[in-house]
């Protein structure tokens, strides 16, 4: 139905460059749009096929960054001061790469198998599936937990503790975090030949 736009920019330009130039845009929008319907269903039919091994290779993908991350210590000099205009694109950033979004979609999806002994997991897979604006609801109070822990922390820290309180008693997160990619890409590799044979 885009023609008529395509015909307008002819006539206002009186060329038919002009013409070939708004089909091309309207071409590529509609291809947008038909991409971005689309490829999610594709990635989908691919993730049913190749199941087994994208979990295989994500289990070795994942015990590979913790062993780097174990050897490789030194923390980013970039990460240590994000100016203040840019927390909001780093907070962003940071949540897509660690996963805490996409943690959510399988409780969304009741792909989690509910145990009884998880009932966390599994009431809030039945207040995400209510509805869209429960899901939201959910998110909002996910983020507001979030921000109000590490808030008070930091609140804390400015306030009274100090930063000498925090170089004295920290201890090394980023080993942690590596030795615990590893403990769960191993148990994930683990679980997946196990169930192959």
């Amino acid at each position: 139905m885009g023609w008529p736009l395509a015909v307008s920019a002819g006539l206002m330009d009186k060329s038919p460059r002009a013409l070939f130039r708004a089909l091309w845009a309207l071409s590529a929008g509609h291809l947008l749009a038909t991409f971005l319907v689309l490829l999610p269903f594709a990635f989908l039919l691919v993730l049913a096929e190749w199941q087994r091994s994208i979990q295989i290779g994500a289990s070795l993908l994942v015990i590979g960054f913790g062993v780097y991350r174990l050897i490789a210590r030194r923390h980013p000099r970039a990460l240590a001061r994000i100016p203040p205009t840019q927390l909001a694109l780093w907070s962003f950033a940071v949540a897509i790469a660690h996963g805490a979004a996409l943690m959510l979609v399988p409780i969304y999806l009741g792909l989690c198998q509910a145990f009884e002994f998880d009932a966390g997991h599994e009431a809030a897979g039945a207040l995400m599936k209510t509805s869209l604006g429960m899901a939201v609801l959910v998110s909002l109070v996910h983020v507001a937990a979030m921000v109000g822990a590490g808030g008070c922390l930091a609140w804390l820290v400015c306030r009274h503790l100090g930063l000498r309180f925090v170089s004295r008693s920290w201890f090394n997160l980023d080993a942690v975090w590596a030795a615990s990619l590893v403990l769960v890409g191993a148990v994930a590799l683990a679980l997946n030949l196990a169930s192959w044979r």
